[in-house]
């Protein structure tokens, strides 16, 4: 089994979040001896910044035994056309990255709508990549993968 993670699940370990900590490392321990974690170059340009070298990343890759593998070019298109359709869509409305469950914001002074895009790109990159590259994807954004990728299968 081939299994890619979220930028999220690995930032719970290396900023250690005590609300997603522990699950986030279950996650990874589980999934380890399932088969394969793979991460996309978005994943990986993340993380670069929680080290001080590129040899510390890899070195820390290699210890959990997380590979890099490239997006292609079919990949690279369906982010593209997915994040055009949602850059055309709902601009006035937030997703909760839990449940996907969309709400609205206003001012508390003139009552209106805020209006505001809560994903960019890169997190449409990271979806296409799971989906071409694996049969499952670790994030704490499943509202977000739900929405946008529905045949992708995200555990939380």
């Amino acid at each position: 089994m081939i299994t890619a993670v979220d930028t999220n699940i690995l930032l719970d370990i290396l900023i250690p979040d005590d609300k997603h900590l522990q699950q986030s490392k279950r996650l990874l321990d589980e999934y380890v001896l399932k088969g394969q974690l793979i991460i996309c170059e978005i994943v990986y340009a993340e993380l670069a910044s929680q080290f001080s070298s590129g040899r510390e990343l890899k070195d820390f890759l290699s210890d959990t035994g997380i590979r890099l593998i490239s997006s292609t070019a079919e990949t690279l298109c369906k982010a593209g056309e997915k994040w055009k359709n949602y850059a055309k869509g709902k601009k006035q409305v937030f997703q909760c990255p839990q449940c996907g469950a969309d709400t609205t914001i206003t001012c508390h002074k003139c009552h209106s709508v805020i209006t505001v895009r809560q994903h960019i790109l890169s997190d449409f990159i990271i979806g296409a990549h799971a989906i071409h590259n694996a049969e499952l994807l670790l994030s704490r954004d499943r509202g977000f993968y739900k929405t946008y990728f529905k045949d992708l299968n995200v555990i939380e």
